[in-house]
């Protein structure tokens, strides 16, 4: 009866420490960590795993990574390094008591990986597959009514016009001349329209304009967007680079813009609109030698906008490429932003990083980082429109890119890590999921169809 009771005592003292042990922050740390890790070769990973844990790495799969201290394979107490060997992939295994599994960790090795930084300044000149809705204009009909066909007929803001009688629409011109000469001919019009990832069908009678005296439907319509924003990293062998750190949306609907063709040019940086608290400032971009192409533009995606440079560009703060760091190689505390506040000129500022937000598929918000530059708060107030894409690199390593800016604090922002531009630019495999922010000086002009 006695040795009964004593092992309930027993049982539900264990229970207790397991519980208690569950809600502590080491644990939390633990099974925060995404199943799936990258580390590039060469690199080693740091755990701090304290008593009652245990970690291991699991042989299963190949030696492609190895505890590195200590020896025994166990670490109790102690910080535990896992040291990338070579390419391939490992699974590391997260223990209670060295029996109940409580977290598996799959860690890929990828190769060692080499990039120049950018920070220049440039333009950015995007047109889109099709032509974007960005608002309805009513129609004054000859009998003084205002209408509005488009909309009438189910076309809505944020559609993309993608084909008008069976031709293919690249322009907004190119959309109002089809509509007027249809419409004089009384012909009815339709309309291949993009909603998402659906495609609809819709007809569209054109309407006499009594101001303009041209056949019309009553749509604003655009087909490109222009702004300015910041270089993150170019390869140096194949030319690829990588900008923004964000996918370019339009300024109206918000919708991201499908890339047909684009173009990045040289910028030059004429003012700076300091940023205020709920107010974010802006650089004040202006094109220079439009005709000039630095590269073109081949995707805009969640994480940037990504093509191949005509020519490498000049850096003279880092003039050889450097290696890139994974996300679990990034630690709290300093770094450095690449970018441009006068002219074309690149500078360094410090930075911290306060935050890391571990990511196992691609999202934005991996970073919250703090400008801490005196200089630089004095010129800008802190993170400003046209810094996206900055490159972040912390002990001599690409890590990632500024993305967003606090709009109740502009000396504070979220930072994008390279894992993710590295993926969409294709150098390493991709994971889908999607996500984005944006942090773009953006100018764009409606054609009224």
């Amino acid at each position: 009866m006695l040795r009964s009771k004593w092992r309930s005592v027993v049982g539900m003292c264990i229970a207790v420490l397991i519980v208690a042990f569950s809600i502590s922050p080491q644990f939390r740390n633990i099974y925060g960590l995404p199943p799936n890790m990258r580390i590039i070769q060469g690199e080693t990973a740091l755990f701090t795993v304290n008593y009652p844990l245990t970690v291991t790495v699991s042989q299963d799969l190949g030696d492609s990574i190895r505890i590195k201290s200590p020896s025994n394979g166990y670490a109790i107490s102690r910080p535990v390094f896992l040291e990338s060997v070579k390419l391939g992939r490992g699974t590391v295994e997260f223990k209670l008591l060295g029996l109940i599994p409580i977290r598996t960790v799959q860690v890929d090795v990828l190769p060692q990986l080499k990039l120049v930084p950018g920070g220049h300044s440039i333009g950015v000149v995007l047109h889109s597959h099709g032509v974007i809705v960005v608002g309805n204009s009513p129609v004054l009909a000859s009998d003084g009514q205002f209408i509005t066909p488009a909309k009438d007929a189910g076309i809505n803001v944020g559609d993309i016009i993608l084909s008008i009688n069976d031709i293919a629409v690249q322009s907004d011109n190119q959309v109002a001349e089809i509509i007027d000469s249809s419409g004089q001919t009384e012909k009815s019009l339709k309309f291949l329209i993009k909603r998402g990832s659906e495609q609809l069908t819709l007809n569209v009678n054109p309407v006499l304009c009594n101001d303009t005296k041209r056949y019309r439907i009553g749509l604003f319509v655009r087909d490109s967007a222009a702004g300015v924003g910041t270089l993150t990293f170019y390869e140096p062998n194949s030319h690829a680079y990588g900008a923004l750190g964000h996918v370019i949306t339009d300024s109206d609907t918000n919708q991201p813009i499908d890339c047909e063709k684009g173009k990045i040019v040289p910028a030059t940086v004429s003012g700076i609109q300091h940023g205020k608290r709920g107010q974010p400032g802006e650089k004040i971009g202006v094109f220079i030698e439009e005709d000039q192409l630095l590269g073109n533009i081949q995707k805009n995606t969640q994480f940037g906008i990504y093509g191949n440079l005509n020519n490498n560009l000049q850096n003279d703060l880092y003039q050889e490429a450097i290696p890139v760091a994974s996300m679990n190689q990034i630690q709290i505390g300093y770094a450095e932003m690449l970018t441009v506040v006068e002219g074309q000129n690149i500078e360094r500022f410090s930075i911290e990083i306060q935050k890391i937000n571990l990511q196992d598929y691609p999202e934005g918000k991996g970073l919250v980082i703090k400008v801490t530059d005196p200089r630089l708060l004095e010129m800008t107030g802190g993170i400003v429109q046209g810094m996206s894409g900055s490159p972040i690199i912390q002990n001599g390593k690409i890590v990632g890119a500024v993305t967003h800016v606090f709009v109740h604090d502009p000396t504070k922002g979220y930072g994008c890590f390279i894992d993710w531009m590295l993926m969409e630019s294709g150098i390493i495999p991709k994971k889908e999921r999607q996500t984005s922010n944006r942090l773009f000086t953006h100018y764009t002009f409606p054609k009224i169809a």
